[in-house]
């Protein structure tokens, strides 16, 4: 589904609702939740959350040439002008892809609040159990738990690996790489463990 296309609404207030019958409610409730669960742990959600994460990775590392080379003991021009035009080529990179994972987590609570105003309208057991994706929430808890562990590896190693004939910009990039992968796996934990804790709670409320 393209993010293009308009989120379900939400379910009008009790004083305008006008279901015939608790079937069509449910029918509409299960429909919702459907999608927004969809829009939220998604296949095409995590292709766009690797995505992003690699276009920040991506834009980091064009800067980084300019940071290493910075940091070198000693200062080759010839490395310090290719730096500078990947640098800005990176920031080109680095900056759209941070906008868009902004607004991709902007999104991501109105579509938690979204599925909180369907869930509470009602229940019903086979829409509440299929809400849990328990699939997709493993597979969004192990990437981003994967991301967090070796973000946090990576900010012991890098300083403890490096000499200091290396220079101090390749302290700097290495930690910057660290910062985005334990960044970007917390968003991710954050977003798998909260939804399940959602999906059982309304299994648990039946």
């Amino acid at each position: 589904m393209s993010p293009r296309t308009p989120l379900p609404p939400p379910p009008p207030p009790a004083e305008l609702q006008s279901w015939p019958d608790r079937e069509a409610r449910l029918a509409d409730r299960a429909l919702a939740l459907d999608e927004l669960g969809r829009r939220l742990l998604g296949g095409g959600r995590l292709a766009a959350f690797l995505l992003w994460f690699v276009l920040l990775q991506l834009g980091w590392g064009m800067i980084g040439v300019l940071v290493t080379s910075v940091g070198q003991p000693v200062l080759d021009p010839l490395l310090l002008m290719t730096g500078l035009v990947t640098a800005l080529l990176g920031v080109g990179v680095l900056v759209p892809a941070v906008w868009l994972t902004v607004r991709s987590h902007r999104r991501d609570r109105t579509v938690r609040e979204r599925l909180a105003q369907w869930a509470a309208l009602d229940r019903h057991g086979p829409t509440d159990a299929r809400l849990r994706a328990p699939v997709l929430s493993v597979c969004w808890l192990l990437l981003s738990f994967a991301m967090c562990g070796f973000g946090l590896w990576m900010g012991f190693a890098v300083p403890l690996g490096v000499s200091r004939d290396d220079g101090y910009g390749l302290v700097v990039y290495g930690m910057g790489v660290a910062l985005i992968l334990w960044i970007t796996g917390l968003t991710g934990l954050s977003k798998a463990v909260g939804h399940y804790r959602l999906a059982v709670r309304l299994a648990g409320g039946r």
